[in-house]
């Protein structure tokens, strides 16, 4: 008993003992616990830190570098006035307004015109071009007979030359699709910055980049409205989303974006933070384009520089800023108008502006720019042809990161009248219930080898198939001057009688081909000139036949258009495929006298800071004998005076002398016509993609449309000086025997000194048949 007694009592004191421990251990493992509590808060702070320090660097390294990729700009031909130059009052009035000019009661501000009947009154803006920078002009210009009378500078006295700048055409942008125009600050109005604080950021001077206030009351506003119906996104944070981050809509992507907003104002002005903004929002689409920032926004909706925006102008590109689709104004005009009135009412309960000027502007229409070919937009199809000349000398990253700005030779007022003649064309030329007719059509000067106009397609203003540059289509009678030019320089005349008989031609396999006439007929002995002229299949292959088709393949080649396939007969007949740019190609070397130079779209390359890169000249060579050019261009005239180019040529202004030929593909599959005065070359072509039957001849469809771009366009007869080595006599045109004044169908033609040709029986004509005054008969069919 007394054992248990004093086991017991050893109990009891272990009890209190153990409950001793107990008690302190209660401490102790609180103590042994705070690691499990504050490490992973610890951890959570570095993690969170280290998270800062990474967005920190995010934006910094960021914003202290290059800040946008800036793609390289592309610029039309600039307007040069001279007194002389073929142009009209409409014509400058049209370029003024698709450079986005004001027509106003005093052109005293750069990008103002006056125009009062045949007199335009003026001042350029600035602008700095390849070769130096040019300030802002004024001037007058009179106009008679279509040309420029008169240029005088503000004093009155004679200008010899006025540039105007040049139309924004296009942009060679990265793979994001990101096109901007870089503004600075004193590039931008005054009321832009004030309109965005009053309307998106009221707090943005007082902010430290988020606003906790602004946040509070959107809150209390969607919460008892039950719907989202305001927002609290500062500017700065906008910015971070646009630069940085995307439009999820996500707590991680807003938490990172209020983040980032609060260090970008830690290390950055206000200054700063805005003029990026400018630079960066996004504010509309264009096809593949977004265009972002306000200096592009500009030029997309009106057409004009930033610097030259009216009131209701930039009310409305700051109503965009909210939501761009939603706010298109091109295709939800009321909505966009209906917010602008809303941006000046704010303005003027802010005191920005009065409330008469809100309401006078309020007033006003929206102004946006409908047609895109008057504002920054893209021409498609000239632009491959850019982008194919530029990729040769630079790398794709330097034409879209660095700012680059491309001068080219693109004239935006034949461009319009191209585009317009070839889809009014196709539509007259439409048949029912069949696909629709596509073409294609390219302008050249061909005395500079530059590339004027360019249209891909029926629509135009499309991304897409480009069929002047990528439609290889056979091209008919088009290559039968190729013909005649080979036998010319084999020492055959104009005056060289051909018989346009039935022939057989013997091919490989102990096949044979009977060509044929269009029209079924065989027409006996014929001159040269007259087998060209009215375009006579018989004569042409039996002329290429004797003078040899690899003769004729190699003369294509010297004219600038190889053919890789083995020498055809039917090549003769234009069994010879090629686009329409390589047609202009051709045709470019026989309306320069024989010199061939390779088409070209660029001028220049500036880099951003306005140094010059790049120029690219014209370079030339001889390819053929400019005499015995000089007698091809000769026929190519009589086509449009008395063969089938005729219509066309009738078309022309009065005293217009043009050559050109008519090309019809086998089965009326491709419609063809190329032609020329003295300084431009068009090359249309019409047909369907699928290759099918059009009905057309080269005459009755592409004829109509060179015919109705030639009829609008600015013009100077063709003409050239009778080379060394020549002379003329007047044939019979249709028997190509020589006549006397007053005797048969005369015609005169370029020959070379010492030409026999036999008379006209019973004309009287000398037995050389040579003209006495060869350069007075050239005049006169010259004029």
């Amino acid at each position: 008993m007394a054992r248990k007694t004093r086991t017991a009592g050893r109990r009891g004191l272990g009890a209190r003992a153990w409950a001793g421990i107990r008690h302190v251990g209660r401490g102790a493992w609180w103590l042994l616990r705070l690691p499990l509590v504050w490490v992973p808060l610890l951890l959570l702070l570095a993690a969170f830190v280290g998270y800062l320090f990474y967005l920190d660097h995010l934006v910094t390294s960021r914003f202290d570098g290059r800040r946008w990729n800036l793609p390289a700009h592309v610029y039309a031909r600039p307007l040069e006035l001279y007194e002389g130059r073929p142009l009209s009052a409409d014509g400058l009035a049209a370029e003024l307004r698709r450079l986005g000019y004001r027509n106003v009661a005093a052109a005293d501000q750069p990008g103002t015109f006056r125009r009062n009947g045949g007199r335009i009154e003026l001042m350029t803006r600035p602008f700095r071009f390849w070769d130096g920078a040019q300030p802002a002009q004024a001037a007058s210009v009179a106009f008679a007979g279509g040309t420029v009378g008169m240029l005088r500078g503000p004093a009155g006295g004679p200008l010899p030359l006025l540039r105007l700048d040049p139309l924004l055409i296009g942009s060679v942008f990265p793979a994001d699709g990101e096109d901007r125009i870089i503004v600075e600050p004193g590039d931008v109005p005054p009321l832009i910055p004030t309109a965005l604080r009053v309307v998106e950021d009221r707090r943005f001077d007082q902010h430290p980049g988020i606003d906790l206030f602004a946040i509070m009351r959107a809150l209390v506003v969607n919460l008892t409205s039950g719907k989202v119906r305001q927002g609290a996104s500062t500017l700065t944070q906008q910015l971070v989303r646009s630069y940085f981050l995307s439009n999820e809509r996500t707590l991680t992507r807003k938490s990172r974006e209020a983040l980032m907003a609060l260090l970008l104002e830690a290390h950055y002005s206000k200054a700063d933070i805005l003029n990026a903004y400018l630079n960066e929002i996004y504010l509309g689409q264009d096809g593949s384009r977004a265009v972002h920032g306000f200096g592009l926004a500009s030029q997309f909706y009106f057409g004009k520089p930033l610097a030259e925006l009216q009131l209701h102008e930039i009310a409305t590109l700051v109503a965009i800023v909210r939501g761009p689709s939603y706010y298109d104004p091109r295709r939800h005009p009321e909505r966009v108008l209906a917010r602008r009135n809303m941006v000046l009412k704010l303005l003027a309960e802010d005191g920005a502006i009065s409330a008469a000027e809100a309401s006078a502007a309020s007033a006003r229409k929206l102004g946006v720019v409908l047609d895109r070919n008057v504002a920054a937009t893209y021409f498609p199809a000239f632009m491959t042809l850019v982008h194919q000349e530029l990729t040769a000398h630079y790398r794709d990253q330097d034409l879209t990161t660095e700012g680059l700005r491309v001068f080219t030779s693109l004239d935006p007022m034949l461009q319009s009248t191209a585009e317009d003649a070839l889809a009014g064309g196709l539509r007259r030329l439409q048949r029912p219930k069949k696909p629709e007719l596509e073409g294609a059509v390219v302008l050249v000067n061909p005395q500079t080898a530059e590339v004027l106009a360019v249209v891909g397609g029926r629509r135009s203003g499309f991304e897409g198939y480009n069929r002047a540059i990528e439609a290889r289509r056979p091209i008919g009678s088009l290559v039968k001057p190729v013909v005649y030019l080979t036998a010319l320089e084999a020492g055959r005349t104009l005056a060289t009688r051909i018989d346009d008989a039935p022939i057989e031609v013997k091919l490989a396999r102990g096949k044979t081909w009977l060509p044929q006439n269009f029209d079924r007929q065989a027409h006996g002995e014929v001159p040269l000139l007259r087998a060209l002229a009215e375009s006579m299949n018989m004569a042409t292959v039996r002329l290429g036949m004797e003078v040899g088709v690899p003769k004729v393949v190699k003369m294509l080649g010297r004219l600038g258009v190889g053919v890789a396939a083995a020498p055809n007969p039917s090549l003769l007949l234009g069994a010879v495929d090629l686009a329409p740019v390589d047609v202009a190609q051709l045709y470019s070397t026989l309306a320069s006298g024989g010199f061939r130079s390779p088409l070209r779209a660029v001028r220049a390359v500036q880099g951003p800071d306005g140094a010059p890169l790049s120029q690219f000249p014209l370079s030339t060579e001889q390819a053929v004998d400019p005499a015995v050019v000089y007698q091809l261009d000769h026929a190519l005239v009589e086509v449009m005076r008395r063969g089938t180019g005729r219509a066309a040529g009738n078309r022309l202004p009065a005293g217009i002398v043009a050559a050109g030929k008519t090309g019809t593909s086998n089965d009326l599959r491709d419609s063809w016509f190329a032609g020329f005065t003295q300084d431009l070359l068009g090359v249309v072509w019409i047909g369907y993609d699928d290759n099918q039957p059009t009905g057309l001849t080269g005459a009755s469809g592409a004829m109509s449309v060179w015919s109705e771009i030639f009829a609008h366009a600015p013009l100077q007869s063709f003409a050239a000086p009778l080379p060394e080595g020549l002379t003329t006599l007047s044939i019979d045109y249709p028997t190509g025997l020589a006549v006397g004044e007053g005797c048969g169908d005369p015609v005169v033609v370029p020959v070379p000194l010492g030409t026999e040709v036999p008379p006209l029986p019973g004309c009287g004509a000398s037995p050389m048949g040579i003209v006495e005054k060869p350069l007075e008969w050239l005049r006169g069919l010259m004029q």
